[in-house]
């Protein structure tokens, strides 16, 4: 079992910047890749960023590339998501994952392990 955190949610205006943290524990967090996904009201959960078991790679939705950047540390078994230039659109709960296959992946049915989330909420 890993049982996941993410913190860092909170209110900001359009164009802050928000960085969100996912604290892993109970197993090896190198041994897991990891990803973030959303989940705005009244719609489906959906892919935001994903990063490697080592972090050498990385994968994003086309509506965060080039605002969000997902990274991780595992000497302090966490994982990141800073995030700039918000829009109202990105407003939702977040919530990281976790999966043990080896490569990167965008699909939420790959995932294994998530935890509760965290509201970003972004206003105009």
């Amino acid at each position: 079992q890993v049982q996941l955190v993410e913190s860092g949610g909170g209110w900001v205006q359009a164009g802050d910047s928000l960085r969100l943290s996912c604290a892993a524990s109970g197993r090896t967090f190198r041994n897991y890749a990891m990803g973030w996904f959303r989940q705005a009201p009244g719609k489906e959960r959906e892919f935001a960023a994903a990063i490697t078991r080592s972090g050498s790679s990385t994968y994003y939705a086309d509506s965060v590339k080039g605002r969000f950047t997902v990274s991780r540390d595992n000497a302090k078994n966490t994982m990141y998501l800073q995030m700039n230039s918000l829009e109202p659109e990105d407003t939702g709960v977040y919530f990281c994952a976790a999966h043990s296959r080896l490569f990167g992946s965008v699909n939420r049915r790959d995932y294994d392990y998530w935890g509760q989330g965290t509201q970003v909420t972004v206003s105009s």
